[in-house]
Formats: structure tokens, C-alpha cells, sequence
């Protein structure tokens, strides 16, 4: 629809249909793989090394973090799971042990997302680091 010199939008119907179609196998169009912008990506052999270790070690770390996560959050309820005074005292009418389960494993969740996103950006700045120095 076009807007008029007043304002108003024209009712002269939808556009065109366009047909969208895939590059033609073989043909001199578009590269299968196209290039990416300047800057935007590794450039030389040692730049793809890098960003490759950079992958692989986001990866492992992401991995080790996800790990130790459910081992803490494991320990935890068993911890509350093994002191059995916890159900026979009450906050406000709920058991101790259901406030703990309930409110206690966020400070857990953030602490380890916190050190997750340190150890995280510690990487990202030696990848720049080496990638700076290049």
C-alpha cells in the first residue's frame, strides 16, 4: 500500500508476488560460501586455529561448569536430605527443608553463572589478545 499526499493509504491492493528460488547448482551466481565482511571473521590459517580453540575451550568450560553444577545441586539435596531435623522445624509453616530446596539453590545457580560468565570472558580476552598481536 502507498500513502497519498494526504496522508492516507491508498487502497490499490498488495504488492506483486516475487518467486524466491535457490542459486542454481554450478551456475556463476553466488559463491557456495560466501565471504564474510571485513573484520567479521578469520582471515589466515592461524586465525581459524585460534577461533577454533577458542570453540573448543568455550565448549569445555561451558561442559565443566554444567557438570559441577549438578554435582553441587546433588550435594545439596542430599545434604538437606541427610539431616532429618530439617523436617521437623518450620519458617512460617513450612518445613526448613522445602525453604532450603526451594530458596537455597539460587544462590548456587548464581554463583556458578557468575564464575561461568569470569572464566568466559577471561578466554574471549586472550583470543583478542592473540588476535590483536597478529
Amino acid at each position: 500500500m502507498t500513502e497519498s499526499s494526504s496522508g492516507r493509504a491508498d487502497a490499490a491492493g498488495p504488492p506483486p508476488r516475487v518467486r524466491v528460488t535457490a542459486p542454481r547448482p554450478g551456475g556463476g551466481g553466488a559463491s557456495a560460501r560466501p565471504s564474510p565482511p571485513h573484520g567479521a571473521g578469520p582471515t589466515s590459517d592461524i586465525a581459524g586455529v585460534y577461533v577454533r580453540s577458542l570453540i573448543r575451550s568455550q565448549l569445555r568450560l561451558a561442559v565443566v561448569f554444567a557438570i559441577g553444577f549438578a554435582v553441587a545441586t546433588a550435594l545439596f539435596v542430599l545434604a538437606i536430605a541427610l539431616v532429618p531435623d530439617l523436617d521437623s522445624s518450620f519458617v512460617f509453616g513450612v518445613p526448613a527443608s522445602w525453604l532450603l530446596l526451594g530458596v537455597g539453590i539460587y544462590p548456587l545457580t548464581l554463583t556458578v553463572a557468575g564464575l561461568y560468565v569470569r572464566a568466559a570472558s577471561r578466554n574471549e580476552s586472550r583470543y583478542r589478545s592473540l588476535t590483536e598481536a597478529e
